[in-house]
Formats: C-alpha cells, structure tokens, sequence
C-alpha cells in the first residue's frame, strides 16, 4: 500500500508532547493491542489441524512462496516476576526442559515438512518464559536442528532474535548466541530502581545489565533492545527520569516502553503486587508523557503505540518505507511473511488463518504423540477480516490510510462499506485525533497515543459485541483488555 515518507526524527516529530486529559479521560477504556485482527480471543476450537493443513496448502498455489517467520516458544522462567502476564512455567527443575524440547523438535520436524520447497526463513524469535532458561548446550543443539529443516537467510539479510534474562547470562554466553547465529538481542529491563524492582520479583543490578548490553557489542550483534515498563509500584518521575537517564547511556538501538495492566482476574502472579503502591491514573500519564518526550529529545524515532527505534534501526527504516507489520512479537520489519510458531500456546499466522497451539504442556505432548502438529484453536478470516486487518495494520504501523490503495485491492467503495464507522471516525477527527482528507485518513499526532482507540472503531468483533450486550454489562464484566493509554 502507498506510503508517504517521513524522514522527520522523532525528537522533530514530538518537539513537545502535549496530553490532553479531557480528551484521554473520555476516551480511556480497555481496548486490544491488534498484535492481530481479528484478535486472538476471537479464535474457535472450531479450527483444527485440518483446517491448518488447507492453509498450508493453499501456500504452495502461491506463484511465490512468501517468506518464513518462525517462532519458538520456551515457556520456562526459574523466578516469576509480578507483572508477567505470559503463559510461562515457574520451575528450577530443569530436567522438564529436556522433554520440552523433544517434543518441541518434533513440531519442529513435522512443520518443515508440510512447509518442504518453501521454507526460505527470513525471521526467527525465541520467546518466552525465558529461553536462556536453556543451557548453552541445549541452545546450540536447537539451533543446529533448525538450520537442518529450514533454509535460514544469510546473516545480513535475517532478522534473528532472542529474549534474554541478564540474570541467567554472562559475557561468555553472549558470545556464545550469536556464534549460534543470534543476530538481535532483547532484555527484559523494566526499571532500574531497587524499590520497584523488590516490589514486582525483579531485582537485577544496574551492572549485569550493562554488562550484557557490552557483550552484545563486542560479540557484534546488529540490534539491541531493552523492555522498559511503566506504571508499576513504587514509579514516580525521579525514579522514572533516573532510569532512563540510565537507558539512554546505555544507547540500546530500540527501547519498548510498555503499559503495566493490573489484571490480577487473569494474571495470578499480579495478586502479590499491592495495588495502592501502584502510580494514579494521573501519575501514570505523567509517566508516559516525561518517557516519550525523553526518549524522542535524545534521538530516538517513536515507531507507534510502545516502541522506539534509533533512525537507522531497521525498525524506523522499515516504517519510512511503508514495510513495517505488526504481529505477535509486536512491531516487524519483515511485512508479507507466513509465521510459523511453535511450543505450547504458539500462535500462527499462515495465509488467511491464524492458528494456536495447546496452552498447556500435557495437551500439547499428547498431540504430538499422535502425530499431528498441536493445533487447538483458530480462525479463517473471512474477506471482511481481510479488509479490516489491512486497513488497522495501516493505521498501526503508518499512522495514515490510503482510501484510493484500499479499493484498488478490495472490490468495495471504502465509505459505502465503513458508512456505520464514519460517524466515530468523524467524532475522533473532531477531537484532533485524525484527519480525514480526500482520499487520505491521517493520525495526528495526538492520535498516535490513541491508536488503539481509532483502530477500534474498525473492529466489527467489538462492533457486535457493544450491540448484544446490554448497556450495564461491560461494567460488571472483568476486562478482557489492557487500558488502551
């Protein structure tokens, strides 16, 4: 889809971030994150591994195979940090990852194999849990059985990344995965502060960070990132404005700043955080405002929603060329790819259907042991979904849609289709939050910080909903979703 360029860097771009509370205030509700639409809580045990397989084969009438993104997932963490709302296993026997990853290579094995003639991989992500929870052994062994069922891309043309925990690494381990071909590094951060760290189950010194991140340099990594949270117990603006005073002397090439969600209905870990040492609403925008203005004034590109890029990162070079996708490790490089996951509750993204593996171990074992990929859930998506997906992958990713490029690719007339959306579209546009022009939709900048809330005039799934519920119920109901700011 056509893309206009902006080569204006983020400290340009948001000279001054101004919030407007009114504004946010009437606008703050819960709302998803659109690592995919339609969501994943749309999925249906209805969709099967039948239904993957004609996915797959659908892949191979393709004149061109589309490339390969394959994650791993590796459910294991020794500790359990409070805020963690992943499907993770909190164990210090490692013997239980052994057997993990038996049957891990056999999902491994049997997806090369429908994927056999096409399996040129682009991308590789190995998250968590903590993947470094695997030894060094483990790690080189995993990568050596991947490298002999998939095609992986020269070094320079790859993007492969790991999430690392700098409490389980040292410099030498470092080294270690990216002689293993890891070529991008993630750290899970969340803030420097020994208080808030005590507060949610993190401590991890300023040191081992630091050292890591060296590491990563000398061992010649092309990309670093560090996750970064705000909102959790004990945050105020010194702490926050000392760590990133902290990250940005760092100089990490990307920084994810992410919005905690006190979810304690669904996250049971979060149960052990104390709610009143959590940062007001009003403390918490604050928060925000002082993080993106402080990492835009040192040089670094706001990408969207949560992420930051140096201008030369891939990440910022992908969104000035209209190449940026989102998915479900969030913001991608690589636009147009089939994304293979494996390992308990992985999500897939083949073709026009997503797909999600078994949430727990002994489910998924036994799948396997039947022979067949761990398949429990998914969706089909209709040519409406299609439509959709596009237009909100447009939004969250170029923060701008092209009316014209959408009906070149869609039979439809895109205000005849949207006519029930445009009377929103228009409130948001009155607000300043977009701007509607000929053949143009446009996310100002005050919009950026809300665009979840604009994608969400788009979503037909809370479309529906909204209208069979009754008016109190959404109310009474525990959210199903973070706060959109």
């Amino acid at each position: 889809m056509p893309h206009t360029v902006n080569t204006l860097s983020a400290a340009k771009y948001f000279p001054s971030l101004q919030f407007d509370a009114d504004i946010i205030g009437k606008l703050s509700q819960s709302g998803p994150r659109y690592t995919s639409y339609p969501t994943a809580d749309r999925f249906s045990a209805a969709f099967n591994y039948g239904d993957f397989l004609d996915a797959v084969v659908a892949q191979r009438h393709r004149a061109v195979p589309a490339p390969l993104s394959l994650y791993l997932h590796i459910p294991f963490c020794e500790s359990v940090c409070y805020y963690c709302g992943c499907n993770k296993i909190v164990t210090r026997d490692h013997s239980k990852a052994v057997r993990y990853l038996e049957y891990l290579r056999q999902e491994i094995a049997l997806q090369s194999l429908l994927f056999d003639g096409m399996n040129q991989l682009t991308q590789l992500h190995l998250g968590g849990g903590t993947p470094t929870y695997l030894s060094d052994a483990q790690m080189g062994e995993l990568m050596e059985f991947l490298r002999r069922h998939f095609a992986f891309a020269p070094d320079e043309q790859g993007e492969y990344a790991i999430e690392i925990d700098p409490r389980t690494v040292d410099a030498a381990r470092v080294h270690s995965l990216r002689a293993q071909g890891f070529n991008r590094l993630s750290l899970g951060v969340q803030d420097f502060e020994p208080a808030v760290q005590q507060a949610v189950n993190r401590v991890q010194s300023e040191r081992q960070t630091l050292d890591v991140m060296a590491a990563a340099r000398d061992a010649g990594f092309r990309s670093i990132s560090v996750d970064l949270i705000y909102g959790l117990p004990h945050q105020s603006m010194d702490s926050m404005r000392r760590t990133l005073a902290k990250v940005i002397e760092a100089n990490p090439d990307r920084i994810a700043l992410y919005n905690y969600a006190h979810m304690p209905h669904l996250f049971k870990p979060q149960r052990r955080i104390d709610a009143a040492d959590l940062p007001t609403p009003a403390l918490k925008l604050d928060l925000l405002a002082l993080s993106i203005n402080t990492l835009c004034a040192a040089g670094y590109e706001y990408i969207g929603m949560d992420h930051f890029a140096r201008p030369m990162d891939d990440l910022a070079v992908a969104q000035r060329q209209g190449r940026l996708q989102r998915n479900f490790q969030g913001y991608s490089t690589h636009a147009g790819a089939n994304l293979i996951a494996c390992g308990v509750s992985a999500i897939s993204a083949v073709g026009a259907t997503y797909s999600q593996n078994e949430k727990e171990l002994e489910a998924y074992y036994a799948a396997l042991d039947a022979g067949r990929l761990p398949v429990a859930r998914g969706l089909r998506l209709s040519a409406d979904d299609l439509l959709r997906r596009i237009v909100i992958q447009s939004l969250m990713c170029n923060f701008e849609l092209s009316i014209g490029a959408v009906e070149e690719a869609y039979p439809v007339g895109f205000w005849q289709h949207f006519a029930a959306e445009r009377p929103r579209l228009e409130q948001l546009a009155a607000d300043g939050l977009l701007v509607i022009d000929g053949q143009w939709i446009t996310v100002t900048l005050r919009g950026r910080l809300l665009i979840r809330n604009i994608c969400m005039v788009f979503d037909r799934y809370l479309s529906l909903a909204r209208e069979q519920e009754p008016q109190a119920q959404p109310q009474s109901q525990p959210l199903r979703y973070s706060q959109t700011i």
